[in-house]
């Protein structure tokens, strides 16, 4: 089970801004995902959950807000999707994630 992010941290203006990333599954097995923030004042993620198909991509879009120049982190928390899962956030909170990535997330003036 192997989730990466690409690109693996994201830089955007203080002033506001958008990232696009790509959540690549090198994988077998179908992933589901849950994105948290450490900053949901500044910062809209988009989606929240979802799935990953086998040696599948999903885009995911951040953008930010005008605000103060700052450090904050998105954490990707993800696990192998269940057979007959449609509904990601209904999916995901019978589950105990598998694994997490961190983007690193950058506002810059």
């Amino acid at each position: 089970m192997s989730l990466t992010a690409d690109p693996p941290a994201c830089t955007v203006p203080a002033a506001g801004g958008t990232s696009t990333h790509k959540l690549v599954n090198a994988g077998a097995d179908k992933l589901i995902f849950k994105i948290k923030s450490s900053n949901n004042t500044e910062y809209r993620i988009t989606p929240v959950f979802g799935f990953v198909d086998p040696s599948g991509s999903k885009d995911v879009v951040i953008t930010r807000t005008a605000g103060a120049p700052k450090e904050d982190k998105l954490v990707i928390h993800f696990a192998n999707a269940p057979a007959d899962a449609t509904d990601a956030q209904a999916a995901f909170a019978a589950l105990t994630p598998a694994g997490n990535i961190t983007i690193p997330m950058s506002a810059t003036a």
